[in-house]
């Protein structure tokens, strides 16, 4: 009789552990399908001055091409 005793409790841990378990991987699931999906790439430019590359959108035109700040577009037209 103690023998099933000790059978029912270890029968009974290990449904708890595999449960936990099931529920965890389905949480982790759900959380990767949720994830926000990547945008389409920007056009990048090069600053004519220094040479970084930056979005087309935040670049700033000038003689010579485009920049990255107002100081690279005033140094340049020096």
């Amino acid at each position: 009789m103690k023998y099933l005793l000790v059978f029912a409790v270890v029968f009974v841990a290990i449904w708890l552990w595999r449960k936990g378990r099931r529920d965890e991987m389905r949480e982790r699931a759900e959380s990767r399908r949720n994830t926000p999906k990547v945008g389409a790439p920007k056009d990048m430019a090069r600053c004519a001055y220094c040479g970084v590359h930056l979005p087309a959108t935040e670049a700033l035109s000038g003689p010579g091409g485009v920049y990255c700040s107002a100081a690279h577009r005033q140094a340049a037209a020096q």
